[in-house]
């Protein structure tokens, strides 16, 4: 397939695994994991946790023993897909987040799977304090790579539970830290990306050389950590650095490392990874993951997760999977006549042979759909699609650019014009020039259409202050009947962890309303 692809770092993954853990107590890190205090790191010890910081990232379909894809745990809560499956009672915690009736009892995994993230980045950027015998340039870029990365997991978790633990040190017995507010966590996201964005430490792109040679394929960029800083700042409506965001996007835009790719349905096939659009994205190898171990392997679930079940289809492209996660019919009509994007997004296989399951519509995704050929064998082949998660690509950084300076009222920056932005997005989804006024509703409205899938709607209703009337409904037909308010931003904090923490110093609290 395309280990070609992998970046220099992925060869430490295996040897990751056998010097490292995972699935332990939230605040847990093994005594494999921790750093001695004080102990010379050489560069071969500091990419071996680098690697397996890196790990975590292709952790989040199926891990510690649950289906837990971060697009989806998002995207459930959107206005633009069903739960699916089975009935309600199938992945019935899924059911219970798309209908914003999660209890403290039901858990999603993706608790585990980013604190584990954050206890190796940690490790990684205390190896890198106490380096020996490598060049100081490598050691920034290292720890500046650390830094971005736990800034992700960190920024995860402050998005779906808001006031949570943190800690930058391995913990001592019994494990626990403070309980910071959700406006701490976010000064400490932001502290972490100060040092990824430094200019000159990381690479605009990893994704070629100027030479055209590439060889850090998969690897963390400057553009990587701008994307992030503009995501955790709009999301927290931080307007006092809007500007500045709006600068970040502008030089990603000016540096012509980047460009939309003019076919939008070409984009995810597997040949196109890395593509010129790519930012940053996760790199899956259809291999290595098992249904006995859930902390292992390079594959993704989700493909499997999000096909009709038992489709056949005619011209032989798409594999059939488990029928979660139909697309609601209002997204497919949301898209104008002619907009290339509804297709590219979205298969309607409502003529097609399948078994009909929970909530179904007849359509289902399409950008990280099962493909054949994604999952050869042998192994267990609905764990390990290949296909890479898109995490930042251009489009976003043309649209952040379009909001900050027409919604929010940022001064254009560096002589970027904002419609044209938007015009760009508008004429690769048309196939030629269909430019709209840059209003509020437009930026949405295209927002929405480009992103479907992609894990951003529920964030962005959020964060525009549109989720009560967006999301609230009382749809009997599609078994969909919730009621959105300011307390399910976030989700409860899951009693196990909450369990663990009585009696000690730092008693873990319950977010409101649960």
């Amino acid at each position: 397939m395309k280990r070609f692809k992998i970046f220099t770092i992925a060869a430490l993954l295996s040897s990751a695994l056998v010097t490292t853990s995972c699935g332990d107590d939230f605040l847990t890190a093994s005594p494999t994991q921790k750093p001695l205090a004080g102990a010379p790191a050489t560069e071969g010890a500091i990419l071996s946790y680098l690697g397996s910081a890196y790990q975590i990232l292709l952790f989040d379909s199926y891990a510690n023993n649950n289906y837990n894809g971060i697009l989806l745990m998002s995207d459930l809560r959107s206005d633009d897909i069903y739960k699916g499956g089975g009935d309600a009672g199938d992945q019935a915690q899924l059911y219970s987040l798309s209908q914003f009736s999660m209890s403290s009892r039901e858990e999603l995994g993706l608790w585990n799977i980013y604190y584990t993230g954050l206890a190796r980045c940690n490790n990684t950027i205390i190896a890198c304090q106490n380096s020996t015998g490598v060049k100081e340039d490598k050691v920034k870029q290292y720890s500046a790579e650390a830094h971005f990365l736990r800034a992700y997991y960190v920024h995860l978790l402050w998005k779906l539970y808001g006031n949570i633990p943190y800690f930058e040190a391995p913990l001592e017995d019994p494990y626990v830290a403070r309980q910071y507010t959700a406006d701490e966590i976010y000064a400490e996201i932001m502290a972490d990306l100060d040092v990824a964005c430094e200019d000159g430490v990381l690479s605009m792109t990893t994704n070629a050389k100027d030479d055209g040679t590439v060889t850090d394929r998969g690897r963390v960029c400057r553009a990587a950590a701008l994307m992030l800083k503009a995501r955790v700042v709009m999301y927290q409506k931080d307007q006092s650095r809007y500007a500045e965001v709006a600068n970040d996007m502008a030089t990603i835009i000016k540096s012509g490392k980047f460009d939309l790719m003019t076919d939008f349905d070409a984009m995810w096939l597997d040949e196109n990874e890395f593509c010129v659009e790519s930012i940053f994205e996760s790199n899956q190898l259809p291999e290595g993951k098992t249904w006995s171990t859930g902390w292992q392997g390079y594959g993704t679930n989700l493909p499997a997760f999000i096909a009709p079940n038992g489709l056949i289809d005619p011209d032989g492209v798409f594999n059939g999977g488990w029928g979660f996660a139909p697309v609601r019919q209002s997204a497919y009509n949301m898209y104008e006549e002619g907009d290339l994007r509804r297709d590219a997004s979205i298969n309607d296989w409502s003529a097609a042979e399948y078994a009909r399951r929970f909530q179904d519509t007849g359509l289902f995704q399409r950008k990280y759909a099962a493909r054949k050929g994604y999952n050869p064998p042998p192994g267990d082949t609905d764990l390990n699609y290949c296909n890479n998660l898109r995490i930042f690509r251009y489009a976003e950084t043309l649209l952040n650019y379009v909001e900050l300076v027409k919604m929010d009222g940022v001064a254009e920056q560096q002589g970027v014009d904002a419609q044209s932005c938007l015009d760009q997005i508008r004429k690769r989804a048309f196939g030629k020039d269909a430019s709209i006024p840059a209003t509020a509703a437009n930026i949405k409205a295209e927002r929405h259409k480009e992103f479907l899938g992609e894990g951003m709607r529920f964030y962005d209703l959020v964060r525009w202050g549109d989720a009560a009337s967006v999301l609230t409904e009382n749809n009997t037909e599609y078994n969909s009947v919730r009621n959105y308010n300011e307390n399910k931003k976030y989700l409860p904090i899951p009693q196990t962890e909450i369990d663990k923490t009585k009696g000690t110093e730092f008693e873990l609290k319950q977010n409101t309303g649960y």
